[in-house]
């Protein structure tokens, strides 16, 4: 098959699409991405997304409307990516995440029953199958959240057909709003079920708390440091990094998942205040946050890992930070930190292959999660079909 996989992140910086031919059964895959791009969102748009996610007020009519433009904006990049590279079988869609709230666990037995996860992405399915005229697998979270699972993340499954090694400790970690890990054991790809020992979680802020930063403080400006200019220019202040690594989540073992919600302003506004106190410059305090986004990754990987990854191979847009990525490698300097680039796999299209291979596994009946990874109580098939009502214009 042919397909398309589309995401956008939680930095909401435009649409991943990545068309990919993949053929095999379950875990004995062969992926070979055609083509990819990025569809930028109109500015208004972006801004609409970020204010929602910000917590500002939204009526029901302007959600409805705002969901019907991002379905639009997917539609539009799977589009260009057809003209581009050629015809498709079927779209698989992530969306655009503008809620997430964790599983909610009772600490001690007798609290009462556990809180089902909850999360929302915008641009239906069907709206997208309209538009393109094609098959479209959308709301890949809901089966993992529904079998009691925190519906992310949902990407470590793919890692482990992609990257691992059969005798070597890998890490593949996702560099995008939020960050994200999967831990992949020595495996020798034989048998019918991944090895018991795969990790993955949320590791805590990415670029949120860098591009909000970079957003304020350049007076709208800008939208993300590019080439980690200004980060390399400032001085990170690491009492401060020390500090914030105090946040309960950093503490709260896996299975975890997080978003804005808990890292987004009202986290950043904390930051800048404190950097406002100490007397940080600008340049200081975006330094600070993406010292503090390396230090977070390596403190996940010292509480959580038995032992630790000799590889880590990094992919989303913090791959891109030069600046971030000469941070993570100086916090865990016995492993090879590099881009998911260097095994033959854009860091910048990996999520978006991701999802085009769960849209896949979908069609074969195959489940998409790792309870293991997600906390679900089972493996279950991720992602809801929607056909298009009549064919594609001409």
């Amino acid at each position: 098959m042919r397909v398309i996989g589309l995401i956008s992140g939680t930095s909401a910086d435009g649409i991943d699409a990545a068309l990919v031919e993949l053929n095999g059964q379950g875990y004995d895959l062969s992926i070979s991405l055609v083509e990819g791009l990025t569809w930028p969102y109109p500015a208004d748009l972006q801004q609409q997304i970020l204010a929602l996610c910000a917590g500002e007020a939204c009526s029901l009519e302007q959600l409805a409307e705002l969901d019907d433009a991002v379905a639009r904006g997917f539609a539009q990049a799977a589009q260009a990516l057809i003209a581009q590279a050629g015809p498709a079988d079927l779209v698989a869609s992530h969306g655009q995440t503008v809620f997430h709230r964790p599983v909610g666990r009772p600490t001690l037995p007798g609290q009462g029953p556990m809180r089902l996860g909850y999360t929302l992405q915008l641009g239906r399915g069907a709206a997208i199958a309209q538009q393109v005229g094609l098959p479209t697998l959308s709301n890949f979270r809901q089966a993992d959240i529904e079998a009691g699972g925190e519906g992310a993340p949902l990407v470590p499954i793919v890692d482990l057909c992609l990257f691992s090694h059969p005798t070597q400790r890998r890490c593949v970690q996702n560099l995008g709003g939020i960050g994200n890990v999967a831990y992949l054991p020595p495996w020798n790809r034989q048998g019918n079920a991944p090895p018991p020992q795969v990790l993955g979680w949320d590791t805590g802020p990415a670029n949120s708390l860098i591009d909000i930063a970079m957003h304020t403080l350049s007076e709208g400006t800008l939208t993300y440091d590019r080439d980690g200019t200004w980060a390399a220019q400032g001085n990170p202040c690491l009492p401060l990094v020390e500090a914030w690594l105090e946040h309960p989540y950093f503490r709260q073992p896996p299975p975890k998942s997080t978003g804005r919600e808990l890292f987004g302003w009202d986290f950043f506004h904390q930051c800048h205040q404190a950097a406002q106190a100490r007397g940080l410059s600008p340049t200081d305090l975006v330094a600070t946050l993406t010292e503090f986004t390396a230090a977070t990754v390596a403190h996940a990987y010292h509480t959580f890992l038995l032992a630790p990854p000799e590889t880590v191979l990094v992919c989303g847009g913090g791959s891109q930070n030069p600046v971030l990525m000469a941070r993570l490698q100086a916090h865990l300097p016995e492993t090879l930190v590099q881009t998911t680039d260097a095994l033959g796999v854009s860091a910048n299209y990996k999520e978006a292959i991701a999802f085009a291979v769960l849209g896949y596994w979908q069609c074969q009946g195959f489940p998409g999660n790792l309870p293991a990874v997600t906390g679900a109580t089972r493996p279950v098939i991720l992602g809801h079909r929607s056909d298009p009502p009549w064919p594609a214009d001409p």
